[in-house]
């Protein structure tokens, strides 16, 4: 299904103009370096073809023959390769040998020269072996007549070289052409008959796996990159490398058959889908996630901006994201035809030289939509004005890792959270236990931890009670167990302990302004997890406060707000489980965000001599 649906968006794409997408035979490679030359082979420049400062500097992309899959023998590409094959020039011939070891390393040095030469000759070689009509081609006779007559030596003093030499991809170009050499039309006419030919007759046929047609299949499938933590030549989603593998005595791609016409197919499409700075691509923890549809839709780049991070010189791009999805639900989304296009989600992740699928979801647009507007208003809690109303999925992930640092977020937790959102499943269980051991070691729960939460009790809650036949708005309102903000009306345990904590704390802080530390910092632990070993020394303790108050209208206010919490208290727990210790977080994190609430004032607020 995976492999058919790229396939699908592969000749949707090709049929659009400009699509960016290669021909069967052909790929898109960045080239940081041109070689440019005359008619008569003559070096005239080598243009540097990046653009950008320092080390983001982006090399401009070319069409240009499909490059081979390259192991640890010779393999080359068709007028364009890395400088050891193009130029037959060692990468590391600038290295500075130590002296003393020269002796030890004279025979690697002859090792790398020979290797060397051998590619070199295996790109000329490769480009004599093409068919005879490209060699009236005057591109191609400058390529050879420059690959013959050139000296090493002579590029030395060319501007960038040091650069040059560290053995990136280069090509050619005729002077006075726009395009490269192997873009004209002589190669590309070549190409194309090469790829059109028929298979040997001693070549393996099969049924392809994705068209059902009978026919060759590839024996390698071209390497998917891009994907975050891979290996940098790339890696396969298809692989059989070793003979466990390997069953009824076909080896390699022959043992999930798949023409080479689909398999180019899929591969560019997946390749192009995350391509640099792709508007499909988001990346989610360890997991790289790319979205299409089997018809064009602002949703196939929509997606991405409602859950990435927005860019810094625009700080609002994800909330006008999801305004625009709760506008586009309001206006017919749901039931309109692009609501009813096919929508795919496929998240990869790096497993040594294979790449595993972390999920795969296909909906309609308006089933995911109604998902997505779902996980928000999951989401929802009351926070500052000053913070974003919608949190991208990264500041959530993040702020369950130690330090909030994105390389310690918990393996596989980001992949199992996109899954839960796309299919309106629970949130993960170990993303609820991550948020709660990250408020207990540090003593804090943070506006980001806080919308997890409760947007994990939330959906377990509702998952849990399946059989509601309310509309939606009615369904939010009963399954919705945690509020948007204070809920007096509340009577679980865990959240009235927390509203407690926070009055608690709230006496400490006016008993003594200024205090660096509360009781936040020493008991939130304890409070949160094993309350009958915390409490019962946190209300002695607010008797000392209270008494320290020297507006008494204020503290008969505190002591009324937890006379009235404590209604519901029969007794303290010894300990908490962990739902409880997140509704804990909320009922502490609400009453903390209600102190902060402008409020009319009150008689018993007022000093001696103020009036209302």
């Amino acid at each position: 299904m995976i492999l058919q649906a790229l396939n699908e968006y592969y000749q949707r794409k090709t049929a659009e103009p400009g699509s960016g997408l290669a021909e069967l035979g052909f790929e898109q490679k960045e080239l940081p370096f041109i070689i440019e030359i005359n008619a008569q082979g003559e070096l005239i420049q080598i243009e540097d073809t990046r653009e950008g400062i320092g080390n983001k500097k982006m090399a401009q992309s070319f069409t240009v023959p499909q490059g081979v899959k390259k192991t640890s023998g010779v393999a080359t590409n068709l007028l364009w390769d890395n400088i050891e094959y193009v130029l037959g020039i060692d990468k590391n011939s600038q290295s500075k040998e130590d002296p003393e070891e020269e002796q030890q390393r004279l025979a690697e040095i002859e090792r790398r020269k020979i290797r060397v030469a051998d590619q070199h000759q295996a790109f000329i070689d490769k480009i004599n072996a093409q068919p005879p009509a490209i060699f009236a081609d005057e591109g191609v006779q400058s390529v050879l007549s420059f690959l013959n007559d050139f000296d090493p030596q002579s590029l030395h003093n060319l501007p960038f070289w040091n650069e040059v030499i560290g053995n990136p991809n280069l090509g050619f170009r005729l002077q006075g052409d726009q395009s490269l050499v192997c873009q004209r039309v002589a190669v590309i006419d070549a190409l194309r008959e090469n790829t059109g030919e028929q298979a040997d007759l001693d070549d393996p046929q099969g049924i392809c796996l994705i068209t059902g047609e009978a026919t060759q299949p590839a024996r390698l499938h071209t390497s998917i990159k891009g994907v975050w933590g891979a290996q940098t030549a790339g890696a396969n989603i298809v692989s059989f490398n070793l003979d466990a593998f390997n069953s009824y005595g076909k080896d390699q791609g022959y043992n999930a058959p798949v023409s080479k016409q689909a398999t180019f197919a899929y591969t560019t499409a997946l390749n192009y889908l995350l391509r640099k700075n792709s508007p499909q691509r988001m990346q989610v923890g360890d997991t790289s996630t790319v979205f299409w549809a089997e018809k064009p839709s602002d949703f196939e780049t929509g997606i991405v901006d409602i859950f990435g991070e927005p860019p810094k010189d625009d700080p609002d791009k994800n909330t006008r994201a999801v305004a625009s999805l709760y506008d586009s639900i309001q206006g017919g989304l749901l039931t309109s035809d692009e609501g009813q296009t096919r929508f795919y989600v496929l998240g990869l992740a790096p497993n040594a030289a294979r790449i595993a699928i972390r999920f795969w979801q296909v909906a309609t647009v308006a089933e995911l939509a109604q998902r997505i507007r779902q996980h928000f208003d999951d989401l929802a809690i009351v926070h500052s004005d000053r913070q974003l109303p919608h949190l991208p999925l990264f500041r959530l992930l993040v702020a369950t890792a130690t330090q909030g640092k994105a390389d310690n977020i918990p393996p596989n937790i980001a992949g199992e959270t996109m899954r839960s959102i796309l299919s309106g499943q629970p949130y993960p269980y170990s993303l609820l236990s991550a948020a709660v051991r990250r408020n207990r070691a540090e003593q804090e729960v943070t506006y980001p931890r806080a919308a997890l939460i409760k947007a994990c009790i939330n959906r377990l809650t509702r998952y849990q009670n399946p059989d509601s036949q309310n509309s939606y708005s009615q369904y939010m309102e009963t399954m919705e167990e945690l509020k948007v903000a204070l809920d007096d009306n509340n009577p679980n345990i865990g959240y009235r302990l927390g509203r407690l904590f926070a009055v608690l704390e709230k006496t400490q802080e006016e008993a003594n302004p200024g205090i660096n530390a509360t009781i936040r910092d020493r008991y939130y632990g304890g409070a949160s997890s094993t309350p009958v070993s915390v409490f019962s020394t946190l209300l002695k303790l607010k008797n000392h406060h209270i008494s320290k108050l020297n507006n008494k209208g204020r503290a008969t206010n505190l002591e009324k707000m937890i006379g009235q919490i404590m209604e519901e208290i029969t007794d303290f727990p010894p300990n908490l489980s962990m739902p409880d210790q997140g509704r804990f977080a909320i009922g502490y994190y609400h009453q903390r965000q209600d102190f902060f609430k402008k409020k009319p004032p009150t008689t018993a607020d007022l000093t001696q001599g103020e009036t209302l």
